[in-house]
């Protein structure tokens, strides 16, 4: 696969990540869940109970422990800390709670934009967050902005959560998404917005196979050099 890399941004619960996996695994090339990154920052908060509004206790925790990015056995992205495989436990709700709240921090974001603007130096990846055709690939051939009605959205999350064992209500998933929703887009640094060159696709009532060959047919479109 020739070096192309391919940003797709979007709001929570609009199926960014089930989407990137899929696209990348359809071209052999790595898949970097950004999202990811910024939840084991907040694993390791919670795991530590650093206040997430405490930007300098986070990036003191941060020098502290040993948090890495590294490809696992299947080729994708495996988020280890301190010599802990901590990908399975990212979902948890405490997790959730957190990761929006220390994401605006403009230490907490440098400093994982260099891990992620690192990877896609190495080589072609899809990579999926809110400020990825933004501010961390800006010259990506392909970016998209995944979108779905909050209703779906919170359905599908609610999902996501229970078939990992957490008990959470339809009505309270509805509202951390729309509470989610206002901080990620109003934030001083990075908000999420759409980069001006995106192309907006809305997976509400598609099925995941529907959005992917969309994906793929704008990577199709992309001239070779």
């Amino acid at each position: 696969m020739r070096h192309i890399n391919i940003a797709i941004d979007g709001p929570a619960g609009a199926g960014k990540s089930t989407v990137a996996r899929l696209v990348a695994k359809a071209l052999g090339i790595l898949y970097v869940d950004t999202g990811a990154m910024y939840r084991g920052v907040a694993w390791l908060a919670v795991r530590n109970q650093v206040p997430p509004d405490d930007e300098r206790a986070l990036l003191e925790m941060l020098r502290r422990h040993d948090l890495r990015f590294e490809r696992d056995a299947s080729g994708e992205l495996a988020v280890v800390a301190d010599g802990e495989d901590i990908t399975s436990q990212l979902r948890d709700p405490k997790v959730s709670e957190t990761v929006s709240k220390l994401s605006v921090h403009p230490g907490i974001r440098a400093w994982l934009t260099r891990w992620q603007q690192a990877f896609a130096k190495q080589g072609a990846v899809v990579m999926d967050g809110r400020d990825v055709g933004t501010v961390v690939m800006p010259d990506a051939a392909v970016k998209v902005f995944l979108t779905a009605s909050i209703e779906e959205r919170a359905r599908r999350r609610q999902k996501e959560f229970t078939d990992k064992g957490f008990d959470v209500t339809l009505q309270d998933m509805r509202e951390a998404i729309a509470e989610r929703d206002a901080r990620d887009s109003t934030r001083a640094i990075a908000p999420l917005k759409p980069a001006e060159d995106a192309h907006l696709i809305d997976s509400t009532g598609r099925s995941v196979d529907e959005v992917v060959e969309e994906i793929l047919r704008l990577v199709e479109r992309v001239p070779h050099e």
